[in-house]
């Protein structure tokens, strides 16, 4: 089934500890670069990472490859997975006709995404996300894309409610610089970005970096180019039997964030919650009818 093989980056992730130090100084280099940094020849990816071609291919072995050629193989698959255009994604499900109703084998792949993404999810990761999220002294700034957009909306009108000093950035990107006056060391900004990246947020979150805002993003599981400058990154399984990505993973992990901080300062989310009822009571806004 397509999204549940393991990436290049992930297999090397799990054998960090298993690899010697100059297989560790190859791995660097290739995740510095991810993935095209592995698609050069494996002379100049060994001059880069100043080792010899032999620990290229005893690497590439140990994560489970013939040899390098292998591993190109699989990356040039990611960056293909990357690319493909809404039409042809959906074109590349191949749906058992004898299976049960649509709305269950749509269910069964995300399912299977969800399981997935929390098999790869590092719980000191989201602990640390969750302690900076509840941090009020830090001010958090949203934002999504074009296809994540609805799920930016969820975080801030969540987080807004649960904490103050939380403000979701404007749909057109010609306003976003008047926000970046604001950022400061002190900073949060949570973006999120699937395939078919956008190269107007990768550029908000460069300069956010460059001005010392911590960075949180969520990313699909090959990895928005936000990554280099990510503090923290969530990845969550996106494919689906469509011709658009589910979001349900990462938004798994976004409602139990939520959950998660509000649980944090469940006192003062408390007074936040009913102070908002009383306004809406007084406004008569939401009001059950009588």
């Amino acid at each position: 089934m397509p999204g549940t093989s393991k990436l290049v980056k992930q297999r090397i992730q799990d054998e960090t500890e298993q690899l010697t130090r100059s297989e560790r100084q190859l791995a660097s280099i290739l995740l510095q670069d991810y993935p095209m940094g592995g698609l050069q020849s494996i002379t100049k990816l060994a001059v880069a990472a100043g080792v010899s071609t032999p620990t290229v291919i005893r690497m590439a072995r140990k994560l489970g490859f013939d040899g390098f050629p292998a591993l190109q193989d699989a990356l040039r698959e990611e960056v293909a997975a990357q690319i493909k255009k809404p039409i042809s994604k959906r074109d590349g499900w191949v749906v058992d006709e004898g299976a049960e109703h649509p709305l269950m084998r749509f269910a069964q792949v995300v399912w299977a995404n969800m399981r997935h993404t929390l098999e790869r999810t590092d719980t000191a990761l989201f602990d640390r996300a969750a302690a900076i999220l509840a941090d009020t002294s830090r001010p958090l700034y949203v934002v999504g894309g074009r296809i994540t957009r609805s799920n930016a909306d969820y975080l801030y009108n969540h987080m807004q409610i649960i904490r103050p000093n939380v403000t979701m950035l404007g749909n057109s990107a010609n306003v976003w610089p008047q926000y970046l006056l604001d950022m400061d060391q002190s900073s949060v900004l949570v973006i999120f970005d699937i395939r078919r990246y956008e190269a107007h947020l990768e550029k908000l979150a460069q300069i956010a970096s460059e001005r010392g805002v911590t960075v949180i993003l969520f990313t699909d599981q090959w990895g928005s180019p936000i990554g280099r400058v990510a503090d923290l990154t969530f990845n969550g399984l996106v494919e689906a039997p469509s011709s658009w990505d589910s979001t349900i993973a990462l938004q798994l992990i976004v409602e139990a964030l939520i959950a998660e901080v509000q649980g944090a300062r469940w006192e003062e989310s408390k007074e936040r919650i009913e102070e908002l009822e009383a306004m809406f009571s007084s406004t008569r806004l939401f009001r059950s009818p009588t």
